[in-house]
């Protein structure tokens, strides 16, 4: 099973949400230092809201390709997916913008669009590392998911723990699944902007909106070291999170 890699055991540098802040990405990186033995993890939705989602996925593929990182996709990648694959899709919340770059691409590194879909569609839809003792997921996952895969585990991975209703903005209604965690696993995850990475009954959400203005969080692996960078500007300003409205 793809997503089971408790065999990869070490250190890891767990990075939330980019959205395209790739400016914002490589500063991160180069803050967390260039250690061979340390890994990247990568929780999803690299693209998408900010100025550099095609060159993001680029960068962060390449890195991958030698070995030093891994990937898990998130529910804009898997949005994206559905696009490149061909299916009819809103190209909305960030994804035109995307494709617009995708195509550019295209036209300076023939076959990337191609090569985008396998990263993507080969990617697991979490990540069980060191030993057990890690869980990388987008959107989080519940105890009794943890070493299995179906439909209804990779909704939760990619979209949370969602109830099918909307808020009055739109958004979904979401289960906070967070406090009622109660196993093992360290289980990191990202998905919803909060304002700051808190451990919640071993779980932690390193999403602090940098596309939004916020920052771009790491968490170091397994001193639970928390490494940022402040974003840059606020790249995406439509249905900014409470804590990042003036």
């Amino acid at each position: 099973m793809r997503f089971d890699l408790r065999s990869h055991t070490g250190t890891f540098d767990i990075i939330g949400d980019v959205h395209g802040c790739l400016d914002e990405l490589t500063a991160l990186v180069d803050q967390l230092g260039n250690n061979s033995q340390r890994k990247l993890v990568f929780l999803g939705d690299l693209g998408d809201r900010g100025p550099a989602s095609a060159l993001t996925f680029r960068y962060v593929m390449d890195l991958v390709e030698a070995s030093r990182a891994y990937y898990t996709p998130g529910n804009h990648c898997n949005k994206l997916l559905r696009y490149l694959n061909g299916r009819r899709v809103q190209l909305a919340h960030g994804l035109s913008g995307t494709v617009q770059e995708i195509d550019e691409q295209e036209k300076h590194e023939p076959g990337f669009r191609e090569q985008l879909r396998n990263f993507i569609s080969d990617a697991p839809p979490y990540l069980w590392l060191d030993g057990g003792r890690l869980v990388v997921a987008h959107a989080g996952i519940k105890r009794g998911m943890i070493g299995k895969i179906d439909d209804r585990i990779q909704a939760m991975c990619l979209y949370g723990d969602v109830t099918g209703e909307r808020n009055p903005d739109g958004t979904p209604v979401r289960l906070d699944w967070a406090q009622h965690y109660n196993g093992s696993a360290a289980i990191v995850y990202g998905h919803s902007p909060v304002p700051g990475p808190h451990w919640v009954n071993e779980t932690i959400n390193i999403d602090q909106g940098c596309v939004f203005g916020g920052c771009l969080t790491a968490l170091r692996w397994p001193v639970r070291e928390i490494v940022q960078v402040s974003a840059r500007r606020a790249y995406y300003t439509h249905q900014l999170p409470e804590f990042l409205r003036a």
